[in-house]
């Protein structure tokens, strides 16, 4: 899986959490703790999807355009991720003599697909605000008086 997935789901959890708000790369790579310039690459991509808006200017920013909870997981993992848990490179040559070394590349790239398949549809059930949920249920762990 790759970063851009963790910093985008991060990035609109985050301006899930400040609806009223248009957050800055900067406010939000403070928050992600990553560089402004990986922020507004990831954010791009996310704008051209059609997730966020963003204005120029002195008090511009991003600001997330469709409801958390109407965002999954998945369709972020379309938009950023998809493929990446298919490894880029798989041991065996189709020109081998052995059974084995032969057919290899196609049966493991099989698994890593149904693999792939089965995260999306892992992901599908969770969405922005699922994830905003859980971020306040551990605010409200931390912040509660022991008992």
């Amino acid at each position: 899986m790759n970063s851009e997935f963790t910093i985008a789901v991060h990035s609109l959890v985050f301006l899930a959490y400040k609806p009223e708000h248009m957050a800055s790369s900067e406010e939000i790579a403070g928050n992600v703790s990553t560089n402004p310039a990986r922020i507004r690459k990831v954010m791009s991509c996310l704008r051209r999807g059609g997730y966020v808006d963003t204005r120029e200017g002195a008090g511009g920013g991003y600001k997330l355009t469709l409801n958390p909870a109407d965002v999954t997981l998945a369709d972020i993992y379309r938009l950023m991720a998809q493929g990446s848990v298919i490894p880029s490179w798989c041991s065996g040559d189709p020109d081998m003599d052995c059974v084995v070394g032969s057919n290899m590349r196609e049966v493991m790239d099989g698994i890593f697909c149904r693999a792939e398949k089965q995260l999306e549809r892992y992901f599908d059930g969770i969405t922005i605000s699922d994830v905003l949920g859980q971020i306040r249920a551990c605010e409200e762990t931390v912040s509660s008086p022991p008992v």
